[in-house]
């Protein structure tokens, strides 16, 4: 089997970029021939469709990228498949889409969102994103790239450091987060909440929106946003820093960070809903908060990066479930019990590295693929 793999190659330190990289590793691991390169590269791509003749071309993305991921190859007689995540709606391709033989999705629940809106599901299956278990593996506090972690962070060490990571807080439930915190005064020991986040415009309106909240809850001193950019390498000792991972989020189609989390050992608190369905257990390798509110638009007004021309509006005939909150009720009884209670957090810590490590390893994944792909289109 010959595999061209189409992402944000080479690979920045984002999420898609990081699924399509360790799919790529996972493959070679396995002996499977096979090259990435940027999926909005039509020069590059063409190249490898020419002189390397890939059996099949499997494209990170969201629907939107559907001319990049599917159209293009097949404009070169290349068969695609496209490994998508959601976006809360797919609101255009579903002709094209529904011509293919095979559609690889994150979770189940990406899958209910595709077929929801109008993807057959007969061709639709669920293949996880991938961990490296080996980068993302326990280290202790006094392990020397934690510690400076840590002393870099500003955190005590008689302080429990709480830690979320994403594009921006919000979208991984953070503003949730903050309001069960300010509920715990005097009934915790010592803590510190780092949300860690990306250098972009719509994270710095974000930010400061969220730390509003954190000086109207007075919680303002103990909530601190660092924003930076920085490389895979960097994360699972930023990770590893922490006592507890918050990632009740607002979407998420698979929820990478809550997983690498659980890779390290950490006790995580998510949300029963979406991809976190899939990949953490409640109470067993996690803790998930109830859904308290879906937020459910009719209309969406979209453009030439959907396919669309600029301001086309789409009518919605169901309304579409787009976000998510989470309990925040669920949330401070939670962080309640975990933050007095150490030894359930390395519980539920080490049953989400057995778990993690059995189901989403890279390597797991990558021979889950190819099997799938032998069954589905007879490639050997």
């Amino acid at each position: 089997m010959k595999v061209l793999l189409l992402y944000d190659y080479p690979p920045a330190p984002g999420g898609l970029a990081t699924q399509g990289d360790l799919l790529c590793q996972g493959l070679r691991s396995v002996g499977v021939e096979v090259y990435s390169a940027h999926y909005d590269s039509p020069l590059e791509k063409e190249w490898y469709y020419r002189h390397f003749q890939p059996d099949i071309v499997v494209g990170v993305g969201y629907w939107g990228y559907t001319p990049q991921l599917v159209l293009h190859p097949q404009k070169y007689g290349v068969q695609p498949v496209p490994w998508l995540v959601a976006n809360g709606y797919i609101a255009n391709y579903q002709e094209v889409l529904n011509k293919l033989p095979l559609i690889l999705v994150t979770s189940n629940w990406v899958k209910e969102m595709y077929v929801r809106d109008g993807i057959k599901g007969d061709n639709i299956v669920v293949l996880p994103v991938g961990c490296n278990t080996g980068s993302f593996t326990p280290l202790s506090k006094d392990h020397p790239q934690v510690k400076a972690v840590r002393d870099s962070l500003g955190i005590a060490p008689d302080e429990l450091m709480l830690l979320t990571v994403g594009g921006d807080a919000c979208s991984k439930g953070a503003r949730e987060v903050m309001q069960a915190l300010a509920q715990l005064e005097g009934k915790v020991p010592k803590w510190k909440y780092i949300c860690k986040v990306w250098p972009q415009t719509r994270t710095q309106i974000q930010n400061a929106a969220d730390q509003e909240l954190a000086e109207q809850l007075g919680i303002q001193d103990r909530v601190h946003y660092v924003t930076s950019i920085v490389s895979r390498n960097y994360m699972p000792y930023l990770i590893n820093a922490c006592d507890i991972y918050l990632g009740p989020s607002r979407l998420e189609g698979f929820g990478m960070p809550q997983v690498e989390a659980g890779a390290c050992e950490k006790a995580v608190v998510g949300i029963n809903a979406m991809g976190m369905l899939d990949t953490l257990v409640h109470e067993e390798t996690a803790l998930l908060a109830g859904v308290a509110e879906k937020i459910v638009i009719g209309e969406v007004t979209l453009g030439r990066e959907s396919g669309y021309a600029d301001n086309h509006k789409v009518i919605f005939e169901t309304p579409r479930t787009v976000d998510y909150r989470a309990d925040v009720n669920d949330i401070r009884e939670y962080l309640l019990k975990l933050m007095n209670d150490e030894a359930y957090r390395e519980k539920l810590g080490k049953a989400a590295r057995l778990r993690v490590t059995e189901k989403f390893d890279y390597r797991a994944v990558a021979r889950q693929f190819v099997q799938l792909v032998n069954e589905k289109l007879n490639l050997h």
